[in-house]
């Protein structure tokens, strides 16, 4: 008996915005110069949180700190794709996904400074608290997209991960349920390149993370994780696909993490410093600003410009933070249980914690 094909899948890789500055013009997205400008921008205040978180942390002022820097255009390339109306799912390093989305960064410093009112979203922002644990929050955001289904609400979800979180239960989980379900999700793996100190090769023997989507009946693209033009459109394609009926999307961005991966971290242990400053020569601001120059959007002093009024503004979200009334001492006791047990009760009026 011959043997049949059953299924044959190819991987398309996304790229719009070259690194010399130049756009298919066929691709690149509908934006006229102002739209242009307002990316760059956010671009620019996502850079200039970084640098402060940065420079803070070393201060003795933040904790752990996870660095964006690199990772600015899938960030803020997928970010300004949604609608008010969807649902967030972030990992540890959206500093950009949510500062692009209207977060105030006054409450992303408190968070940063280990008080987790910082993750309370105002109202009108449909966002989940960020995720430490590796993957968890995948699920979240497949549950999410069923229910919106089932009220038949035109909304999706958006979840993002990096190439480490690809290796975890939690992802194989909740790709198969949307899958099987046509849940209207969006899953973001931030491809950089290293999952801590473990390279992009030990996680999957796969030429692409982005073809893993094909093992549970959904789309899966890679786009070029630092052109902020093919992540918005890949992104805007998926939710497009998604609020119309036609089931999830795995997004490859495939990006590089130029700093360590945390504060916490020393990245010349296991990566050479050739390959980081082969990588500074591709990182996202540097080809958006050629891109401009070409199109008469951009000057030094119209960068200057921004790049001060981006100072100001985070200057100004560190002293919010600051001077912000700390958290009662008790509630890392009275939030630990939905409710508290006698031990906790004790301990409580033992510390004279009691209210």
């Amino acid at each position: 008996m011959p043997i049949s094909i059953i299924d044959e899948f190819k991987i398309r890789r996304l790229e719009v915005l070259d690194e010399s500055g130049e756009a298919d013009a066929e691709l690149m997205p509908p934006f006229d110069g102002n739209e242009i400008k307002k990316i760059f921008e956010r671009i620019i205040l996502a850079r200039t949180f970084n640098q402060r978180a940065l420079s803070l942390q070393r201060e003795g002022r933040l904790g752990t700190y996870a660095s964006i820097l690199g990772q600015e255009a899938s960030q803020v390339g997928s970010a300004i794709a949604f609608e008010q109306s969807d649902w967030i799912f972030p990992s540890f390093r959206e500093t950009g996904v949510l500062l692009a989305l209207g977060y105030p960064a006054w409450q992303l410093f408190r968070y940063w400074s280990g008080d987790e009112r910082g993750m309370s979203a105002p109202d009108g922002l449909n966002i989940f608290p960020m995720s430490v644990p590796v993957g968890s929050q995948i699920p979240h955001a497949t549950g999410t997209a069923m229910a919106m289904k089932i009220r038949g609400a035109k909304s999706a979800s958006a979840v993002y991960f990096g190439d480490g979180a690809s290796s975890r239960g939690d992802f194989h989980e909740a790709l198969n349920l949307a899958g099987v379900f046509k849940a209207p999700a969006v899953f973001l793996c931030q491809n950089n390149q290293w999952a801590i100190s473990v390279p992009r090769h030990l996680q999957t023997a796969a030429k692409t993370i982005a073809q893993r989507a094909f093992g549970y009946g959904i789309e899966g693209i890679q786009v070029d994780g630092n052109d902020v033009f093919a992540v918005y459109r890949a992104t805007k394609d998926a939710l497009n696909r998604a609020k119309s009926g036609q089931g999830a999307t795995l997004i490859e961005c495939f990006t590089y993490r130029l700093d360590d991966h945390t504060t916490s971290d020393d990245s010349s242990r296991y990566r050479s410093a050739e390959e980081v400053e082969e990588w500074k020569k591709k990182e996202p601001l540097i080809r958006l600003r050629l891109f401009m120059k070409k199109k008469g959007l951009w000057t030094q002093a119209y960068e200057d410009g921004v790049a001060g009024n981006a100072l100001s503004e985070i200057d100004k979200a560190i002293s919010q933070a600051e001077n912000y009334p700390p958290p009662d001492k008790a509630d890392i006791i009275r939030f630990t249980n939905a409710r508290l047990t006698l031990r906790q009760k004790k301990e409580l009026k033992t510390l004279g914690w009691e209210k």
